[in-house]
């Protein structure tokens, strides 16, 4: 029987939550993942690989919150966000990743490309650990089984603010992995190329 409001019947709700939890939790999967490899990149066990993994772990999130941003705005069940509690502390996350990037941190940047083209500052380490901080709220909302929560913030906050922060760190990120890639030495490059081909 159809709701009165939506028009939907139950077998079409049912499957729209089905649809919902499994979002969620690839959603929740990519999150995970995201936050353990910005850990590991913010221990310093592997400098060399800081850009390529930092330039993986977003481009995969960034999936996540596209897909988010693609759908109907999702409505959580409460009228109110529940309060999950304190949120995790991550000074020493952007502290970590601050010196592992230190002369790399800081970037120009646009407050808006779109209504405020003004020229500012962005910082690698902060928009890591924003990506990072909205993640985790939004997963103590998946652990706790409040799905539709989860959800309804991961959208919310990948469309107000961790975004913006993941796109413009993403771009710095590649431009930084191209010049280490392409700015060589052209003669250190040729030389290279001729032991490989003549071993």
């Amino acid at each position: 029987m159809p709701d009165a409001r939506t028009g939907a019947t139950s077998t079409e709700q049912s499957d729209s939550l089905s649809d919902l939890r499994a979002l969620a939790a690839d959603s929740a999967e990519e999150a995970r993942t995201y936050l353990a490899t910005v850990s590991d990149i913010a221990s310093g066990a592997n400098p060399a690989a800081a850009l390529p993994l930092g330039l993986l772990a977003l481009s995969q999130v960034l999936l996540m919150g596209a897909r988010l941003g693609a759908i109907e705005d999702i409505v959580p069940e409460d009228r109110f966000e529940v309060d999950p509690g304190p949120d995790v502390e991550l000074d020493p996350l952007r502290e970590n990743l601050s010196n592992l990037l230190e002369g790399l941190d800081d970037y120009a940047d646009v407050v808006d490309p779109v209504t405020a083209p003004e020229l500012t500052t962005g910082s690698l380490s902060n928009d890591l650990t924003v990506v990072a901080s909205a993640l985790a709220h939004g997963l103590r909302h998946h652990d706790e089984g409040r799905v539709l929560e989860a959800l309804w913030w991961w959208q919310f906050s990948y469309l107000s603010d961790w975004g913006e922060r993941a796109a413009s760190a993403l771009r710095v990120l590649q431009a930084l992995l191209a010049h280490v890639r392409l700015d060589a030495d052209a003669d250190a490059v040729a030389e290279a190329e001729f032991d490989a081909l003549h071993p």
